[in-house]
């Protein structure tokens, strides 16, 4: 971690009730679960009608096109629901992989064949088949999406489209900044809803200043309707143990209310030399589902610890360092990082007269991370150098959104409105020391003493704020429906405000502030040719903090409007049920700014722009054979550089072809056997702007296999996923300008079993 990405975020001051509930959560959260088994052991839920995931208020389009023809206010087809119940959780296609719907920030759940704009869901099924410990391995199967270290540390960063998208600008429940920073553990999450495109409107800005090209959204479990009780127990060829346990119950005389408990701990030696990884979390979440009122909360902990971890590699020569073996490690056993954070949310929605809601929900997070790091730098001759960076590093994040849905009509034409108002604050604290430079290698790495600090800034015992950051915007959208919803069309603008301040380390005295404004508009239409087939286009932007003219500029300090990113979009989509099949173009501009090295002015006179073609493919289309892949082409150039001198040039880590193909069949001579193969591609890429270091193009191949059958009558599945089979050496990513290596041939093994 180095000091420039240290000082992006905001604190609060609630570490000392972090601390308490970080003690006492899985204290209470275990009873809670017990208490639910035990009030069930005995029953079963009667819940009929959740079980549907049917909205009371729902009519059909065509009653309510009769309707309108009589004059009379017609009931309409309404889901103004701010977040998926359990039973209302869009289905998926046939063999449960991906969902036929998702949560799209303000203009809540959708189909996705209706929406105007490109986005996949992926589902909790697909996490336990693949065995998928980490955001980064759900991810994964998204031809639009690759994923990468951050930057100087053990977090993960992907890149959508083409454009990074921070770890720390994932969204849990549509809401910035609660989610847990750096790394996130999968067993509570129910949906992984990936959003391709500029997304300013949908969601607001990423606090973080990412999210260009796409953002993701992570949706928690909560009690479905029927009881769960399942025990997974798992371990890997390299050393790590693991067990999850995921407890779900609804009670009431209307199984009104709900709990889900998921407990995972996890940890031993990775499939890298000599590295180390444990992970726990535990989170737990309340519902209560009336007639019209809806309450949820969810409650997580999650802790974090890497010892001896494989860093990523910067390079100040001429050419890229011939890769090491696979798994070979060229860290220093000293290195370590430490992350615990501890999160609670609340959401509300209340159904205040027909086919209207008004909805809010909000979000805290604390974090505290620990850690030494130590990046190599390859030099030029080969000569490898690194120096020791410690950290303490604490940061607090507030979110909320209150917000109204609801439907009517004016003649023929129906209307979807859509008004939310939404603010993020985060706080971060923080130190750092330095330790001295020493001689490395990334083949034959001498591990040498921890290095003595030689500088420090700030108090570790009580690290000072870096920076503050507050996020605050008003959305407001209709979606006008034409010839019975055949044709929608969907018109919005969010207003928002940037305030971001920085202070120095140690000292606390400000230094620098950003306080600007900004308006996102956002065009998107959509023409149903078919019930199952429909064509669309977009226009839609992104939005991010504008840069400050540094100091050797003549109009040094100078403070830019934020970068808005434009993005036109067309594509069509097809839903077979049990298989769907999507295509998509788009061009996207990112505003660059720089320094003109003629008139010296710091300006945002550069572009990046991105012009790309996608093709997915998902489901069943044969009875026992699931298909999950598609491929993604990218013509990314640079153009407006600073004297012309990169123009055409590709932007640092943008492959222009990724392609996955995953398949899943299921042995007819042998009943509950299914076999999987995946193959990820990813092609050639730039570490530098010149595009003088080319990395190669590489390809992963998995193999998996499970087996479901029953044991002592309690359904029961032994799943195996291999990864990197070929336990291939790559260079994976450039993004950031640094390397990151790909992880070796990694063994997984499980047995999971339902009570």
């Amino acid at each position: 971690m180095t000091s420039s990405r240290l000082a992006r975020f905001p604190r609060q001051r609630v570490a000392p009730l972090a601390a308490a509930v970080r003690r006492a959560f899985p204290l209470i959260a275990l009873p809670l679960a017990s208490l639910a088994v035990n009030a069930y052991a005995d029953g079963s839920p009667t819940a009929a009608g959740a079980a549907t995931g049917t909205s009371t208020n729902t009519s059909t389009a065509s009653g309510t096109a009769a309707a309108a023809k009589e004059g009379a206010l017609p009931t309409i087809a309404v889901n103004a629901s701010a977040t998926a119940l359990p039973g209302d959780l869009s289905p998926a296609y046939a063999g449960g992989q991906v969902a036929t719907g998702a949560q799209v920030g303000v203009l809540g759940k959708q189909k996705i064949i209706d929406l105007p704009f490109s986005m996949t869901s992926y589902t909790s099924r697909l996490i336990e088949d693949q065995q998928a410990h980490t955001l980064a391995d759900v991810v994964a199967n998204d031809p639009a999406v690759r994923s990468a270290y951050g930057f100087g540390n053990f977090s993960e960063n992907y890149i959508i489209r083409g454009f990074e998208v921070d770890a720390n600008d994932v969204a849990l429940n549509g809401l910035y900044g609660v989610t847990p920073r750096q790394l996130v553990d999968t067993g509570a999450l129910e949906r992984v809803d990936i959003f391709k495109g500029a997304n300013a409107f949908e969601n607001g800005a990423a606090p973080g200043g990412t999210g260009i090209g796409g953002n993701i959204n992570l949706e928690t479990k909560t009690a479905d309707d029927k009881p769960l009780t399942r025990v997974t127990v798992e371990g890997s060829a390299s050393g790590q143990l693991g067990t999850h346990i995921d407890v779900g119950r609804r009670f009431g005389d209307n199984d009104q209310f709900g709990i889900r408990v998921n407990q995972t701990v996890e940890g031993g030696s990775t499939s890298i030399q000599d590295e180390d990884r444990s992970t726990q979390q535990t989170a737990l979440s309340l519902d209560y589902r009336g007639s019209k009122l809806r309450l949820y909360g969810d409650f997580i902990y999650q802790k974090q610890h890497v010892t001896d971890g494989r860093p990523v590699v910067y390079d100040t020569s001429s050419i890229i360092p011939p890769l090491p073996s696979a798994s070979y490690n060229y860290g220093q056993s000293w290195s370590y990082s430490d992350m615990e954070d501890t999160i609670g949310m609340v959401r509300a929605e209340y159904d205040f007269a027909p086919n209207w809601t008004v909805y809010a929900s909000g979000g805290v997070r604390h974090t505290d991370e620990h850690g030494d790091y130590a990046s190599p730098t390859y030099g030029p001759d080969g000569a490898t150098t690194s120096y020791r960076m410690g950290v303490p590093y604490k940061e607090d994040a507030q979110s909320a959104e209150v917000g109204v849905r609801g439907q009517l009509w004016t003649g023929p034409v129906s209307h979807a409105i859509n008004l939310a108002a939404l603010v993020n604050r985060i706080q971060a604290d923080a130190a750092y020391d330095l330790g001295s430079s020493f001689s490395t290698s990334l083949y034959n790495t001498v591990q040498v003493p921890r290095p003595a600090t030689y500088f420090t800034s700030g108090d570790f015992a009580a690290p000072g704020i870096v920076s503050s950051t507050l996020m605050r915007s008003v959305a407001l959208s209709d979606t006008l429906g034409f010839f019975d919803n055949r044709f929608l069309f969907t018109v919005g603008v969010r207003h928002q405000n940037i305030l971001e301040n920085g202070y120095a380390y140690g000292t606390g005295v400000q230094d620098s502030s950003y306080n600007e404004s900004a308006t996102t508009p956002v065009f998107g239409a959509v023409y149903k040719i078919l019930p199952n087939l429909s064509v669309y286009a977009n226009r839609s932007e992104s939005l991010t903090e504008g840069g400050t003219a540094p100091s050797d500029a003549l109009n040094a300090g100078a403070v830019l409007a934020p970068y808005r990113a434009k993005q036109i979009e067309a594509g069509i989509k097809y839903d077979a049920t049990n298989y769907g099949a999507a295509l998509a173009v788009y061009e996207i501009k990112q505003p660059v700014a720089y320094t003109d090295a003629t008139t010296m002015i710091y300006a945002t006179d550069g572009t990046q722009r991105h012009r790309g073609v996608e093709l997915s493919a998902y489901g069943e289309p044969i009875k026992g054979l699931r298909v999950l892949g598609g491929v993604s082409y990218i013509d990314a150039q640079l153009q407006n550089t600073d004297g012309g001198t990169y123009n055409g040039n590709r932007p640092i880590g943008v492959p222009a072809w990724t392609f996955n193909a995953n398949l899943e069949y299921d042995l007819p001579q042998v009943p509950g056997v299914t076999l999987m193969a995946r193959a990820i591609y990813t092609g050639k890429q730039y570490l530098d702007e010149a595009n003088t270091l080319p990395l190669a193009s590489w390809t992963r191949f998995d193999l998996g296999a499970r087996y479901k059958t029953q044991v002592f009558r309690h359904d029961t599945t032994l799943r195996l996923m291999v990864t990197n089979v070929a336990n291939r050496a790559y260079w994976s990513s450039a993004l950031g300008g640094y390397l990151t290596e790909g992880a070796p041939r990694t063994a997984w093994f499980s047995v999971s079993t339902d009570f």
